[in-house]
């Protein structure tokens, strides 16, 4: 029984093959052997100011405004994702045809016409341009497709079936929670444990609670774009009520992140909840509830201790322009010139003699790269760690790409030699910090050691490459 069905469907598909190769040979000598035909649809996508795709999932109607946005207003009202209305609207507007199969078919229902309609409406036009596709070509895999004002049947890309066959959510715009992440200028995170808070003063994120402390500006700004780019998987609400609010359990949220936006005179409440595999979320500018990945949670788990800023000053050592070190009876201070293409320094304590670029350049990179192994939030005397007298003063002036310059000031206090550790302070914030002592072997004993090395044979620096 098994076996006679299995020739049934050989038997079909032969058939359909024999008849595709048959009006494909039809068609390669209805167009005198030619590979291409041109194009089925050659206008500009810009033109295109409305659409509808019929398919077996339904049917869909886009609509674009003047602005070039797109949204879909069948079977519902909603903004539509730009890329894949743009790609609909692009991929059909200059339709290329890949061999014309039949110039004057008796009955286009052998090739599956109409399977699929696609109509584009043009900007001035009350009739659109309507394409019919059909089944695939057993052969390649194009489409037989025709336009509805045309009588010859012709083969179209591959590809397209893809784009064909999307229902109403791929077409969907699925960010519904975006916002202008400059704007934000302050962050509470409201979970099962107290809440924390982060604003932002002049480019830099700082913790103001549980504790007052400078934040890791990458983070901050992660969790923010995180936060932005938040997708929908699929849509529970359309226009949330109470009932829908409820059942999604955000009436009582796992966490509620408040984002003040002063400058944009608005401020968005996000809230979320864990049931099971299904994080929903709704947001107070949005009318709708959406489900969405999980990574968010884990962004939004982390204690407010994990967003703290490890390192004692933050900087790049390339940024460094200027240097300062006064460590016992040493005192240097050097500073960065282009010459030509190349940075050089110089020691300006030194009247200007040519320093040492690679010391200095590797004693930058350590300091940027000290991180604490424990803060001190509330200390009670500088004298305690051994900072009213410290052993060292480094200060680092920084120049970003802006070309805005900072300086930090660190001030280096008592060692623990057995744990190898020394307390630093950054005199731009109010606590300590506890690092890794290795860098104090790097402080100049002398003013020497950061000055270049002479040239023994002028005449051979100048043979020099």
């Amino acid at each position: 029984m098994k076996f006679g069905r299995t020739l049934a469907l050989l038997g079909a598909f032969l058939a359909l093959l024999a008849a595709v190769l048959f009006f494909d040979a039809r068609g390669k000598k209805g167009a005198a052997g030619k590979e291409r035909e041109g194009n089925l649809v050659n206008v500009a996508s810009e033109d295109v100011v409305r659409m509808s795709l019929k398919n077996e999932r339904g049917t869909l109607t886009f609509a674009r405004n003047d602005k070039g946005d797109w949204t879909i207003t069948e079977p519902l009202e909603a903004a539509a994702d730009p890329a894949e209305a743009d790609g609909l609207a692009g991929s059909f507007s200059g339709l290329k045809i890949e061999r014309i199969v039949d110039a004057e078919p008796d009955d286009p229902e052998q090739y599956g016409i109409p399977g699929r309609e696609l109509s584009l409406w043009l900007k001035g036009n009350a009739s659109p341009i309507r394409l019919l596709i059909g089944m695939e070509n057993p052969i390649d895999k194009t489409l037989f497709a025709k336009r509805e004002d045309e009588k010859r049947v012709v083969l179209i890309g591959s590809h397209l079936k893809t784009i064909l066959d999307k229902g109403l959510f791929d077409f969907r715009r699925k960010d519904v929670f975006a916002f202008e992440k400059a704007d934000v200028a302050a962050i509470k995170i409201r979970t099962g444990s107290p809440s924390w808070r982060v604003s932002k003063k002049e480019g830099e994120w700082y913790l103001e609670s549980p504790v007052a402390a400078l934040a890791e500006k990458a983070r901050i700004e992660a969790l923010i774009d995180s936060l932005s780019s938040l997708r929908a998987k699929e849509f529970t609400a359309e226009k949330k009520t109470d009932e829908d609010i409820r059942k999604n359990g955000l009436d009582k949220p796992d966490y509620e992140v408040v984002l003040s936006m002063p400058t944009a005179n608005r401020e968005i409440a996000i809230a979320l909840r864990r049931d099971g595999d299904r994080i929903s979320a709704m947001s107070s500018f949005a009318d709708k509830i959406i489900l969405v990945e999980s990574a968010i949670l884990t962004e939004l788990a982390r204690k407010p201790e994990e967003y703290r800023e490890k390192k004692v000053a933050v900087f790049d050592s390339w940024e460094a322009d200027r240097l300062s070190v006064t460590a016992g009876s040493v005192s240097l201070a050097a500073v960065k010139e282009k010459t030509g293409d190349a940075d050089k320094w110089l020691l300006e304590s030194d009247g200007r003699a040519e320093a040492d670029g690679s010391k200095i350049e590797m004693f930058l990179r350590k300091i940027g790269g000290l991180e604490a192994a424990e803060f001190i939030d509330t200390p009670v005397s500088l004298a305690e760690y051994g900072l009213e007298e410290p052993q060292a003063e480094l200060k680092v002036w920084t120049r970003d790409y802006e070309g805005k310059s900072r300086e930090s000031t660190l001030l280096v206090g008592a060692e623990d030699k057995e744990k190898k550790q020394v307390v630093v302070k950054n005199t731009a914030l109010s606590y300590l910090f506890r690092v890794d002592a290795s860098f104090l072997q790097d402080l100049p004993k002398e003013a020497e050691e950061w000055r270049a090395a002479p040239v023994t044979n002028p005449g051979e620096a100048r043979k020099a490459p």
